[in-house]
């Protein structure tokens, strides 16, 4: 229930940033959920590989460079959804840097029971 309940405060944050950034578009709610599941499917698959693969770029940019990983897996949902479209790179690492800042501020809202 706790990843359904993440997956959609996830799609409200995409929703939210779409609706305010100009190269950055969603079709609609359902879009903003198949999105949300996208990127985080490719989050856990994709993007450990790529953070190995690149690791001495990494470290050489002190970890700026994950922007640039979180960005190429924008676009690698951009290009897998049709209702997903982003412009650019510089627009991908906006997001990315957005999405991110939204997604702390709404998931700090959830109340999360321990065992």
């Amino acid at each position: 229930m706790n990843l359904i309940v993440k997956l959609l405060v996830n799609a409200i944050a995409v929703f939210i940033l779409a609706e305010f950034l100009s190269g950055v578009r969603v079709d609609g709610y359902v879009g903003a959920i198949i999105v949300a599941a996208v990127l985080s499917f490719l989050n856990v698959l994709v993007k450990p590989v790529l953070v190995v693969l690149t690791l001495p770029v990494t470290i050489v940019t002190l970890g700026l460079f994950l922007f640039v990983i979180n960005a190429l897996i924008i676009l690698l949902a951009d290009k897998l959804l049709s209702s997903f479209n982003v412009d650019g790179i510089w627009t991908a690492i906006i997001f990315s840097v957005l999405l991110s800042f939204l997604q702390s501020i709404l998931h700090s809202f959830i109340k999360t029971e321990k065992k």
